[in-house]
């Protein structure tokens, strides 16, 4: 066992701040909540690399997983889009750059919607975890500079794959001009990271309700996905009266496009999308430029 320092190391990013303690102004129309949905599109690897998988343990090239996750980004995604423009719900569209060889039209028709472009680094088949800061660099550089080949400019926002950063990534990633990141899930409001040459804007991104987390992870039924949702919304709705809020949705085009989980995912939007004029619907971008 590592013996520990004492006082015990810290990040050094952010201090220690109560919610009950500070004061932020409303969100756009004087909203107390702020609601976005993140849809990650993500592109892996055929047999090697990182995984997601449904069905654990079985060996390489693995079809079956594989072909879960190839589901998601020629059906469930479609799926999702029209579902999300039926509720008139804003999107954060989390991409892997790689994305952009392998399935252009997916990203044409989010972007046709609406959806903002935010960077979800390269491939989940690869975390930065173990990079070089000169590697790390050059892999959120290359990210970057395709994305804003396509896009016409770069992102502002940037989730790393599996959420695995370097002790470095924020500092880099302010210096690449990125003006969020959505790795940090300590808060239910926006917070300012520091970094060594300025400061970065982390937006609450949810790891609880997450489809993958949820789901694939703890195994929550799409019925209960569903509710933990409307019940996120309805409790954060109550406590927002008295602050303002972030209250962030993660999915993952081959988890909750599936059509089972689509059905119950419906319900949930719907009751979002009834109560829109209590709330802001938008998306992390917005979020982020409301704090400059």
């Amino acid at each position: 066992m590592s013996e520990l320092r004492f006082p015990l190391r810290q990040h050094g990013r952010f201090a220690y701040s109560p919610i009950v303690e500070r004061q932020l102004p409303p969100w756009p129309g004087g909203h107390g909540l702020a609601v976005y949905v993140a849809m990650n599109l993500e592109q892996y690897a055929f047999g090697e690399g990182l995984v997601e998988d449904l069905v654990p343990g079985i060996p390489a090239p693995d079809v079956l997983n594989n072909s879960w996750r190839d589901y998601g980004n020629r059906v469930g995604a479609w799926r999702l889009l029209k579902l999300l423009a039926e509720h008139k719900l804003p999107t954060t569209l989390l991409i892997n750059s790689e994305l952009y060889a392998v399935a252009p039209q997916l990203v044409e028709a989010y972007r046709a919607q609406g959806a903002e472009i935010a960077s979800h680094g390269q491939t989940n088949s690869q975390h930065q975890a173990d990079l070089s800061e000169a590697d790390e660099r050059a892999l959120i550089e290359r990210v970057t500079a395709t994305i804003a080949a396509h896009e016409g400019r770069p992102p502002a926002g940037w989730l790393s794959p599996w959420i695995a950063e370097t002790e470095r990534t924020p500092d880099l990633l302010q210096e690449a001009g990125y003006r969020y990141v959505l790795d940090w899930c300590m808060d239910d409001q926006p917070v300012w990271l520091q970094t060594r040459q300025g400061r970065l804007l982390s937006v609450p991104y949810p790891q609880e309700l997450n489809d993958s987390a949820a789901i694939i992870g703890r195994q929550v039924s799409a019925s209960e996905f569903a509710d933990m949702i409307v019940d996120q919304f309805e409790e954060m709705l109550l406590q927002a009266e008295e602050q303002p809020l972030v209250m962030g949705i993660a999915l993952h085009a081959m988890i909750a496009g599936q059509p089972f989980r689509l059905r119950h995912l419906r319900r949930a939007f719907a009751h979002i999308h009834a109560k829109r004029d209590r709330c802001w619907l938008t998306t992390a971008g917005q979020i982020a430029d409301c704090m400059r």
